[in-house]
């Protein structure tokens, strides 16, 4: 599948973001987004996943997926109801993307980011690092063809990142394609990139 973004606006709370910008992204593509904080990586990404509407502008998803979602969008919030088991929340994360793997599916994404050790503890009980885990878990339970990375890297420590550049590896070996936005260096070579708010 690729994504592309023509000539997008966006706007928010009476305020533009940015204008203009363009990007294209396919398989076994990364784009990382760069610029300042407030040029719109965020919000750039909420565009393309759907939760924000463009002010003008295209975007548009070539060969998506008949069936099934075309993006995973891993966000600041976690996401993540506090009184849940972790087991819980993955279970509930697998019946959302449709998933059908039952439990071994939720073992093997939280085992796979270090964390299934975890899997009956109260989600709430969980450091900051072992959250943000929780949400990387949640990429692993269903194939989508693009990931939208919102400073995936964040809380976690140098094992962490290490872990969030092998998964953007295989994922785009895998022919899939990744957005990250990032103020640091991705954990893996992107392929292109993009900044916002040069003009500022």
């Amino acid at each position: 599948m690729t994504t592309l973004g023509e000539h997008l606006v966006c706007e928010r709370g009476g305020r533009t973001v940015f204008t203009d910008v363009s990007f294209s992204v396919g398989p076994g593509e990364i784009l990382a987004l760069r610029g300042p904080n407030g040029s719109g990586k965020s919000s750039l990404l909420r565009l393309v996943a759907g939760l924000l509407p463009p002010a003008s502008g295209r975007l548009s998803f070539a060969g998506a997926p008949e069936e099934g979602g075309r993006l995973h969008y891993f966000g600041h919030a976690d996401a993540l109801k506090p009184a849940l088991t972790l087991r819980e929340t993955l279970g509930f994360w697998r019946a959302i993307f449709g998933g059908g793997a039952g439990e071994a599916a939720e073992f093997e994404a939280a085992a796979r980011v270090g964390i299934e050790h975890a899997l009956d503890l109260p989600v709430g009980v969980l450091s900051a690092g072992q959250r943000r885990r929780a949400g990387l878990a949640r990429l692993l339970l269903a194939a989508r063809p693009l990931w939208l990375l919102d400073e995936p890297t964040s809380a976690l420590d140098r094992q962490g990142e290490a872990l969030v550049g092998a998964m953007i590896a295989g994922h785009v070996a895998a022919g899939g394609a990744v957005i990250a936005a990032t103020h640091l260096e991705l954990p893996v070579a992107a392929t292109r990139s993009l900044t916002l708010g040069e003009s500022a």
